[in-house]
């Protein structure tokens, strides 16, 4: 066994949405100070997983450890060790960013003047001090994303988990991100961040899983899963469904 636990460990995980079976069996290993990718097409599952591994939905079969915690047997345990970005997230957004991210804070155990002072310093990190004392409704979706990151991120968890984190913001703001999501990673922490951008994964992670119809196809480092070639170019091999645009001629210029 490794000296430290792996970030998060999967193990048999099914979810069933009625008669569709969105998550089927996956097994996943996250290495502590990784900066992991999730990757696969839509409906893959990815988003499914990602919630069942951060206690937000009950799997119906599988077990999921964070850090050593066994998540679903010690929940307030293993969410302690998280911070988490879901997809689509409903804020409490008739407070302001300050009060948002404050209140994620003091919701986490800290006392008011830290979670104070944590707040002021993410929301410059994250390029939201001229918009602290507005109110979170009137925050664009770049902006929400921004302020969702910095809530996530105020406990300073030791694993973070993002699903879809740069869907919505403009470019700065992403490279702003990045800097941050990497200086999180040097400094110990692990990150797990889902994303359809395949190019924007293949910068930033050293590890990589790809996900298709439930299942994991490939995972492992960065160069074993591209085996020579493009993250997007294997991630097409794996995943097929590639078409050539046949029928379309009419698209074409003519100079008749």
């Amino acid at each position: 066994m490794p000296d430290v636990a792996p970030a998060l460990v999967l193990r048999g995980l099914w979810r069933r949405f009625g008669a569709k079976t969105a998550v089927a069996g996956i097994d996943l290993d996250v290495p502590a100070g990784s900066f992991y990718g999730l990757v696969g097409p839509n409906g893959a599952g990815k988003t499914t997983t990602l919630l069942m591994a951060t206690g937000l939905l009950r799997p119906d079969a599988g077990q999921v450890w964070v850090g050593g915690v066994d998540l679903w047997a010690d929940p307030v345990r293993g969410k302690a060790l998280l911070g988490v970005l879901p997809d689509g997230v409903r804020l409490f957004d008739r407070l302001t960013g300050a009060q948002l991210v404050t209140y994620a804070g003091l919701l986490h155990g800290l006392d008011r003047p830290t979670a104070t002072r944590r707040a002021s310093e993410l929301l410059a990190a994250v390029d939201l001090v001229a918009d602290r004392d507005t109110l979170v409704v009137d925050y664009s979706a770049g902006m929400a994303k921004k302020v969702s990151l910095a809530c996530a991120l105020v406990h300073a968890p030791r694993l973070l988990v993002l699903d879809e984190p740069f869907e919505a913001v403009d470019p700065v703001s992403a490279a702003n991100i990045r800097d941050i999501l990497a200086g999180y990673v040097r400094g110990g922490g692990t990150v797990i961040v889902s994303s359809h951008v395949m190019d924007l994964v293949q910068r930033m992670c050293d590890h990589v899983a790809v996900i298709a119809a439930g299942h994991v196809l490939a995972a492992g480092t960065l160069d074993e899963v591209r085996a020579g070639a493009t993250l997007e170019d294997r991630f097409v091999e794996m995943v097929g469904g590639r078409t050539g645009g046949e029928g379309l001629a009419w698209l074409r210029t003519s100079s008749a």
